[in-house]
């Protein structure tokens, strides 16, 4: 199933040159181009690895968009892992699995007042169609039964454990609030049940 691996530099805030490898999986039934980023620490890592599911977000990983904190989460992940070691596994499921194009029309409705579930809803779609069969598959593939899952979701560790993967410890990430993004979050955490706190 693994199928390419190269090594990669990253940068975040004012650290650079974080070395990670990239892999490339082929196999899938979705078909779809998940990788996954090891980090590889200089210190001794843990025995049981910290792991984060990150589902593609082009708006916020690569044009850092206010309405959500899925780019700060990431940079977050990152740079824990560029110190602790662990893997990102970033699933191409934009939108929570309804793709850009309907996230683009979940942000027009959101503009109106909707709020992120029901503008997903509005337009035909369940809360959350994002499944993470294959991410438990990846993480079978590259020897990992047992982790530590960095996540707020609740649905993102029943799926795991669904799947066989035992989670020995929940690692949260901060609420990452910013102009634009206060009411999504108070929204998953009240509709999604995510687990975090506001300072």
């Amino acid at each position: 199933m693994v199928n390419i691996r190269a090594r990669v530099p990253f940068k975040v805030g004012q650290k650079s040159n974080i070395p990670a490898d990239l892999l490339s999986f082929n196999g899938l039934e979705s078909g779809k181009e998940h990788v996954a980023v090891i980090f590889q620490a200089a210190d001794t890592k843990p025995e049981v690895p910290l792991v984060r599911m990150h589902s593609e977000c082009l708006t916020g990983d690569v044009f850092h968009s206010s309405r959500c904190d899925c780019g700060e989460q990431l940079d977050e992940t990152i740079e824990k892992m560029g110190e602790m070691g662990g893997v990102i596994l970033y699933l191409r499921q934009e939108g929570r699995g309804i793709g850009l194009y309907n996230k683009i029309d979940a942000y027009e409705l959101q503009s109106k007042g909707m709020n992120t579930y029901e503008a997903n809803n509005h337009l035909g779609f369940g809360d959350d169609l994002r499944d993470f069969t294959e991410a438990a598959l990846i993480l079978k593939a590259l020897g990992l039964n047992e982790i530590r899952l960095v996540t707020n979701n609740p649905k993102k560790i029943r799926e795991l454990e669904e799947n066989g993967i035992i989670i020995t410890e929940v690692v949260g990430t901060k609420a990452h609030v910013k102009d634009g993004n206060e009411s999504y979050l108070k929204t998953k955490a009240s509709h999604g049940k995510h687990r975090f706190h506001f300072d």
